[in-house]
């Protein structure tokens, strides 16, 4: 009777502890272990003295509570190491601040600059596509608001990968809304490319874990959308 009055006595504590403060996850994982061992003298001292628990019922029993104690720690310390992972990644994308980086899209970049001696502008658009194989035609139409098609760059020869293209925008042209669109091929078979557009990071973000750029002109952007960083 006596290892049954402290067994109630440690568990009343731990219950008035919770109440008195926030409980925290050992909190919670010691009151779990000791409703078990409650439970578990209730159930000795209420059992048939003709049939009593066996060792092994005991032992499984046991074997239970550590495992769920167990799953509630580790729970504990992989929570820990989310967090402890998501501020590693804020950390090293700051050092993106201020570079370009290539990723998926076909929205022309238009930059702008004016002569130093006659002030007149220049506009260039710009843009980038990403070829899965060699090609020996390659061929970008550059596309106004509209969906027109106002120009096109043809170019031979180019090996896989990553490849940048410039086009002067006319004075006349409206710079917002330009897009492209690549087709390139080897002979009579078609090679797949992805269009790419280039932009520059202004911050950096975590949001569920996923660290997330803002980008100039595109907004946020997931960073494993990125293809190459400048």
């Amino acid at each position: 009777m006596t290892t049954t009055t402290s067994a109630t006595s440690g568990i009343n504590n731990s219950v008035l502890n919770t109440l008195n403060g926030t409980p925290t996850v050992s909190d919670k994982t010691t009151a779990t272990s000791d409703r078990f061992l409650k439970l578990l003298v209730t159930q000795m001292q209420n059992q048939d003295p003709l049939n009593p628990m066996d060792n092994a019922q005991v032992t499984s029993q046991m074997a239970q509570i550590n495992t769920v104690t167990g799953i509630e720690k580790l729970n504990t310390t992989m929570s820990g190491m989310t967090d402890s992972f998501g501020q590693m990644q804020i950390l090293q994308g700051a050092g993106l601040v201020g570079h370009e980086v290539l990723m998926e899209g076909n929205k022309l970049s238009v930059n702008s600059k004016a002569d130093s001696a006659t002030g007149a502008v220049t506009n260039t658009a710009v843009g980038g596509f990403k070829l899965s194989a060699a090609a020996n035609n390659v061929k970008v139409e550059v596309i106004d608001a509209s969906g027109k098609v106002v120009d096109t760059i043809n170019d031979t020869s180019m090996d896989a990968g990553i490849h940048s293209f410039q086009w002067p925008v006319p004075a006349t042209m409206a710079q917002d809304g330009l897009t492209f669109k690549v087709t390139a091929t080897n002979g009579s078979t078609v090679v797949p490319s992805t269009p790419l557009i280039s932009d520059t990071v202004d911050a950096v973000s975590n949001s569920n874990g996923t660290l997330n750029l803002e980008l100039r002109n595109g907004g946020s952007t997931a960073y494993n959308k990125i293809t190459s960083v400048a």
